[in-house]
């Protein structure tokens, strides 16, 4: 019996431990919770409070409103409206599945060849995008339609947004640009940009890709708000907690008169070419022109393949900006330039008489005048009239190319301008020390004196800009006077409308002796009065002065004459001129390029004419004189001219379906 007794004894003993650890084990681990109660609770309070705020509260972007563009009249180039877009997720569905959920929602709302076409462009342009545009600026009744069966497409949705829209269409197009889709390089530059300025992204789009759109993207684009919304979990928003409205883009004035563009682009017709028109006493841009245009609405739904391939592989080369990047021979339009270089450096003076006899010779190589008719005794003045080009070769023999370059350059030639637009070409204005960078071979980096002569007459290598030659008449006519030229005017606040003037830098001028620049004026002038653009200018009731120019496009072997006829349309010689009016104190001076339209009275000085008359008179040629300048037949004007405030602007309406949000 005591033995059964001291078994059970031992028993209990042994629970009594079993459970006295049980009890210190629960006990250690209530502690251990309790602790990381306290470390979650206290410790880390805020931390978790943060998480979970989060996790409950989304914070979406809220793009703003793009900002106008208008001309120095108000006339608005550039606009925003609002309409719906059908967008499909593509990361949903890929491969022939895409294609059959096209099929099934063209059964629902009208889906064309075009939409497919740009879609497809998209798809391969925008890899990683979360969705892209399938149909844009759809009606409301497709918009019902679509809602109804809404169910059949998870990864469908309709989305409204802003368009950027260009009311003009094709006019000023190369000097406007246009927006388009955030393509993956442009992606990737914004991940290098400051935190403060990719913020400012979130959400965004579409960015500024050529023109104005480009160079002002950050005023334009404004400041993006936010929206604190209360998700479920499901990633549902429930309720808005707050919002921080965005702030529009700025407007953008321009110095640009878009009248003027637009009569400048009537003239051009359907051939190629260029015009910038400068204000010269303050570098102000008045018109800017290049031609062939396009129509940047094709490019901001994003430009389907084959609108693509028409326009990037078209011979007139529409989407080349001929006034910033076109660069061509200056022809005779250089020898004013010339002349006062040659007055400046003491090489000649403008009494110097250089016989005519119709051509230079230079080693073996004969260098003859257009015709091969002299002109006999020739002095400055009437070397810029009567456009001689033996006195230019001798001049250029004389000074050499390096001096030349040295005089040339302070006028803006072979550099860029400095105009308020991404992508300038410098041109070029050779030197000896050019051509040894240019050239690899060593043969090719020495400069031979023989090429130095055709440079006298703005053939051999010189090649400039259309922007760089306007620019250069301005700083000529206005005695020295040297400013970047600038197309935007003004910074209007979207908040306060108050209105900033950009700034335009003031060069130092150049030390040209108002003797000197009486030579060349007066020599101008009488280019229109007795010279090579008599016929253009006659009647006119102003004062003005111009030099006619041809240039070369192929070089034409020694011995051959030049014969239009015989060589197809873009090897013909280019038709340029470079004017100012009014010739006693200009207020525009320009330069022209028509390509490839031969002798420069017949094709630029025309329009060059018509754009003084607008500026000048307010007066915009008949339809008749209209037609004779694009056929290139033109002299004076012809026909009753127009009040030009009275002829409407062949602008385009918004669409019907949008809501105008400017």
């Amino acid at each position: 019996m005591a033995a059964v007794l001291r078994d059970v004894e031992q028993e209990i003993d042994r629970f009594r431990g079993r459970l006295l650890a049980a009890a210190v084990f629960v006990l250690v681990l209530f502690a251990l919770v309790a602790a990381r109660l306290v470390h979650l609770q206290v410790f880390r309070h805020e931390e978790l409070a943060t998480q979970a705020e989060a996790n409950r509260i989304a914070v979406v972007p809220i793009v703003p409103n793009r900002g106008l563009i208008v001309d120095r009249n108000g006339i608005v180039l550039a606009s925003n409206y609002s309409a719906y877009t059908l967008e499909i997720a593509t990361r949903g569905v890929r491969g022939a599945g895409l294609e059959a959920l096209i099929d099934e929602l063209a059964q629902v709302v009208e889906i064309t060849a075009r939409d497919r076409r740009r879609f497809r462009q998209l798809l391969g342009d925008m890899k990683g995008a979360e969705s892209l545009p399938i149909r844009s600026k759809l009606s409301d009744e497709e918009v019902a339609r679509f809602t109804a069966q809404s169910f059949r497409f998870p990864n469908v949705e309709i989305k409204a947004r802003l368009f950027r829209h260009y009311p003009l269409g094709e006019t000023g197009s190369h000097l406007l640009g246009y927006i388009g889709r955030i393509n993956a390089a442009e992606k990737a530059a914004m991940e290098e940009w400051p935190e403060e300025r990719q913020s400012n992204y979130k959400g965004t789009e579409y960015v500024g890709k050529l023109g104005l759109e480009l160079a002002y993207e950050q005023p334009l684009h404004g400041s993006t708000g936010f929206e604190e919304v209360e998700t479920s979990a499901g990633g549902r928003a429930v309720r808005r907690l707050s919002s921080h409205p965005p702030t529009p883009g700025d407007k953008l004035v321009l110095s640009v008169d878009i009248r003027l563009q637009a009569l400048v682009e009537q003239l051009f017709g359907d051939r190629r070419g260029a015009l910038v028109a400068i204000d010269p006493r303050n570098g102000e841009v008045l018109a800017f022109v290049s031609k062939p245009t396009f129509d940047p609405n094709l490019f901001v739904d994003g430009i389907d393949s084959e609108s693509w391939r028409e326009l990037n592989e078209s011979i007139d080369k529409p989407l080349l900006n001929r006034a910033l990047r076109g660069t061509y021979p200056p022809g005779s339009t250089f020898k004013p330039f010339m002349a006062m270089a040659a007055l400046n450096s003491g090489k000649r003076s403008a009494s110097t008489v250089i016989h005519d006899g119709g051509s230079f010779q230079f080693g073996n190589h004969v260098f003859r005048s257009h015709g091969d008719k002299g002109l006999g005794p020739v002095d400055m003045h009437r070397s810029i009239v009567k456009s001689s080009n033996v006195y230019y070769y001798t001049l250029a023999n004389e000074m050499g190319v390096d001096l030349m370059h040295a005089q040339l350059e302070p006028f803006g030639f072979g550099v860029r301008t400095g105009i308020d637009l991404e992508h300038e070409v410098a041109g070029i204005l050779p030197s000896t020390e050019w051509k040894r960078r240019y050239f690899k071979k060593p043969e090719q980096q020495r400069w031979y004196a023989g090429e130095t002569i055709s440079l006298g007459i703005g053939q051999g290598y010189n090649s400039f800009t259309m922007l760089q030659l306007a620019s250069a008449t301005a700083t000529l006519v206005s005695g020295g006077q040297r400013f970047e030229p600038r197309l935007v005017r003004e910074i209007e606040d979207a908040i306060s409308a108050q209105r900033r003037p950009v700034p335009r830098e003031a060069r130092e001028p150049l030390p040209l002796k108002p003797e000197h620049v009486e030579v060349i004026r007066r020599a101008l002038q009488a280019v229109t009065q007795e010279g090579t653009s008599t016929r253009v200018f006659a009647g006119a009731p102003y004062s003005s002065g111009g030099k006619t120019g041809t240039a070369q496009a192929v070089s034409v072997r020694q011995g051959q004459k030049y014969d239009a006829a015989k060589l197809a349309e873009h090897q013909r010689d280019h038709s340029l001129y470079m004017a100012m009016a009014p010739a006693e104190a200009p207020t525009v001076a320009l330069a022209v390029v028509v390509e490839n339209a031969g002798f420069g009275a017949e094709a630029a000085a025309p329009i060059a004419r018509r754009v003084f008359d607008y500026l000048l008179l307010g007066q915009w040629p008949s339809e008749e004189d209209i037609a004779l300048v694009r056929e290139g037949r033109a002299a004076a004007p012809v026909g009753a001219p127009r009040r030009a405030l009275d002829v409407p602007l062949p602008g385009v309406a918004l669409p019907s379906a949008a809501v105008d949000a400017r």
